[in-house]
């Protein structure tokens, strides 16, 4: 409207300057003189928007401003010709902005975005122009490629060309890494046992040449994910068949296995990469870019935790342009590492050294740092254990690294915190770790040597007298009263070697010895304990010749343990005797010579329990049945289930005699000691035939005071016939 006013102002003056002046249009009049009329001044915004106006004698003329154009094209015009418009020079010129430049337009003029590598020269639009970093880099005296590396310049960007023996994987805007491909060297590498660990560094040796000089024949280079897959395949191929021999063995693999994610880890193209297999978990965190990362690193799998930060895994020295860190559980190697504690010192409490046993699963922390061994700040590892415990006086755990002269060491590494479950380290360097569990000595109490003492000495005495009753009482001579005698011989010398040996460690011979001696005895009690149920099964069963010979009896009675105790001396000679006890280790499998033979002989005597009480039912229940004999096998039985029950159960505690607190300690003392009175109770306290025996042999050494007459009496026929009748009956129940 601006506009429109002015021209009808400037055409009424005309119009009065026709009628009232004689000045032609364009002047007016003073006085008798025509003065030229300045129409950009006199009038606002004549020409409209975005214009320059010229005045002219008599007129004017418009003009657009820089980045506009009338829209009707004419250069010169006046405000009724046209008006200007912007001009988009984003579309009309092309590349106007350059190379490597983004054009946004603007009213009346445009803008130049320029893109990473290049920037805005001196202009008044900023045309973008390439950025010469090698020379940048030069100046500022920054080294973009590294020492070896040589800086090429290209538009927009520029790349680094390494000489042999230097890689920036793959990376051209990354500085050349110097690669140790001699640390993948089989001469000087893994352990010639392994044949499988040989293969994983011929591998990786490959990779890494190929990756220091592409002109290398030999493995093309390959993905980092798939040079990954490869790497835990030829891992399991070496930890599945299970126990690794030696710990250079196991120093070989960890070695091996860390050097190959330090060179693949840069080659994966994800930031994070997870890669489970059977025997390996492994998750692996990367960070690339001209600044160093910061920020914290939080890695985890069902084992274990990682929590450091990035300041930390890449380290305070040059920066190769990336940063690494992995966590990487193996999930059996615990089983291999379970020995070597020579170096843990300093964990005695109350004057006791502990026992050590591996209770996490083993865990490798990587990092591109490569000052690993003296870190700016401690990580924290957070440790699974393999069994969910309960806190005890006598446990501890211990956070450990596996060192390089294969052993379990506690430099630099110390448990934070620990619950039931899990248990926190924080470690000053990095390598191989695991949780120790130390169990110290259960310290007997003055109570239970006490009870323990007590309790065998009866025990003892009670085995003797049923040793002197089964040897020299007539009456009751037979198989049974054969079986119950070496049942007693066994388990007297297995408690006498209880009570004076269990304790001796010293010397490891000496030690060793009490153990075998104790594993024999006490499997010859249950061996005996078998034939009494295989003999009770022959009595019900068979009618006639239900005796066993005695030659087979002691075959079967001491040569089976006798042979059981060989074989386990020769395949796990030094799982007799502990630091602490004179038994079998719990470690190895060895105890399992034990108590495997005693689950079998307890389920076959249950067996023939069974078919020996369903037998004797029947026979009950039969028309004509032998009541007296019959309530004796009766009796027999239920004494043998009970002395099975005894043993039984004194053994489930004893299982658990050297693990656990002081409770399972009396309650298998107790029973320990129960089961020579139980045994001296049932067969011969409770048989009729015994407790005349001792009856007649009392009446001989301390003889009743008779009356005089008594000597001259003469003997009652009929008390001679009878006392012959039950001397013939009793004759006759000795063979049962």
């Amino acid at each position: 409207m601006g506009s429109g006013k002015g021209l009808l102002t400037v055409g009424l003056l005309c119009m009065l300057g026709r009628c009232f002046s004689e000045c032609s249009p364009g002047f007016n009049s003073e006085g008798n003189k025509c003065n030229d009329v300045n129409e950009c001044e006199e009038f606002p915004e004549p020409c409209g928007k975005y214009t320059r106006c010229f005045n002219t004698e008599g007129s004017y003329h418009c003009q657009c401003q820089p980045g506009f154009t009338n829209i009707k094209g004419k250069v010169n015009f006046t405000g009724i010709d046209g008006q200007c418009q912007d001009d988009n020079e984003c579309t009309d010129y092309a590349n106007i902005c350059g190379h490597g430049g983004n054009c946004t337009n603007l009213i009346g003029r445009y803008k130049c975005t320029c893109d990473f590598g290049y920037t805005a020269d001196n202009s008044s639009n900023g045309h973008c122009i390439d950025i010469n970093e090698c020379n940048e880099a030069e100046k500022k005296r920054e080294d973009l490629c590294g020492g070896k590396g040589t800086c090429k310049n290209v538009n927009g960007s520029y790349w680094c060309k390494c000489p042999n023996g230097y890689t920036n994987y793959g990376n051209d805007r990354t500085p050349c890494s110097e690669l140790d491909c001699d640390s993948f060297n089989v001469d000087s590498g893994p352990p010639p046992s392994l044949g499988g660990l040989a293969d994983i560094v011929v591998m990786m040796r490959n990779s890494c040449l190929a990756l220091s000089n592409p002109s290398v024949t030999g493995e093309v280079k390959a993905d980092g994910e798939a040079l990954l897959e490869k790497l835990f395949t030829a891992a399991v191929a070496i930890l599945s068949p299970g126990h690794l021999d030696s710990g250079e063995d196991v120093s070989g693999l960890l070695g091996t296995v860390e050097n190959a994610i330090m060179l693949i880890g840069p080659q994966l193209k994800d930031s994070h990469t997870k890669m489970e297999t059977t025997e390996t978990d492994a998750e692996i965190a990367v960070q690339r870019g001209k600044t160093r990362p910061t920020g914290p690193i939080y890695l985890t799998n069902d084992y274990a935790s990682l929590n450091t930060d990035w300041t930390t895994a890449a380290g305070m020295g040059s920066y190769p342009g990336f940063a690494l860190a992995a966590l990487l559980s193996y999930k059996n190697l615990e089983i291999s590492v379970n020995r070597s504690f020579e170096e843990l010192t300093g964990h005695e409490k109350d004057g006791m050294d502990p026992t050590f046993k591996v209770f996490s699963r083993v865990v490798s922390v990587v990092v591109s740092n490569p000052s690993t061994q003296n870190l700016s700040r401690p990580v924290n590892i957070t440790l699974r254990h393999l069994q969910d415990t309960e806190e005890s006086p006598v446990v501890s755990y211990i956070c450990a690294y596996w060192s390089e002269r294969g052993t379990w060491s506690t430099d630099g590494c110390y448990q934070q915190h620990s619950n039931a479950t899990h248990t926190v380290c924080t470690c000053k360097h990095l390598s191989s770790f695991a949780v120790l569990m130390a169990r110290y000595p259960m310290e007997h109490t003055f109570g239970l040597l006490v009870v323990t003492k007590i309790g065998l000495t009866i025990s003892l005495l009670c085995l003797m007298l049923c040793i002197l009753t089964f040897t020299f009482c007539r009456s009751i001579q037979g198989t049974r009263t054969t079986i119950h005698l070496h049942l007693c011989i066994c388990l007297f010398v297995a408690d006498l070697v209880f009570l004076a040996g269990i304790s001796q460690t010293k010397p490891v011979g000496g030690c060793r010895f009490i153990a075998a001696m104790l594993h024999l005895f006490f499997l010859g009690v249950f061996t005996w304990m078998l034939l009494e149920g295989v003999q009770l099964y022959r009595m019900v069963v068979l009618v006639f010749n239900a005796t066993i010979r005695p030659l087979y009896l002691f075959i079967i009675g001491y040569g089976t343990p006798l042979v059981i105790v060989i074989i386990s001396g020769i395949i796990r000679p030094k799982g007799y005797g502990t630091d602490q006890h004179c038994w079998l280790s719990l470690e190895d499998g060895l105890i399992w010579s034990f108590f495997g033979p005693v689950c079998l002989i307890i389920i076959l005597n249950v067996f023939f329990f069974i078919v020996t009480v369903w037998k004797l039912a029947q026979k009950f229940t039969s028309l004509n049945p032998d009541l007296s004999k019959l309530h004796k096998i009766k009796a027999f039985t239920v004494t043998a289930i009970a002395q099975m029950c005894i043993l039984g159960l004194m053994w489930v505690f004893g299982a658990f005699l050297f693990e656990e607190g002081v409770v399972v300690a009396y309650i298998f003392t107790i029973l320990n000691s129960l089961q020579g009175a139980l045994v001296f109770i049932m067969h011969c306290l409770l048989s009729k035939q015994v407790r005349e025996e001792y009856a007649h042999f009392l009446s001989c050494i301390c003889p009743p005071q008779k009356k005089r007459y008594s000597d001259f009496s003469s003997t009652n026929p009929s008390s001679s016939q009878s006392q012959g009748s039950r001397s013939g009956q009793l004759t006759g129940e000795s063979h049962i």
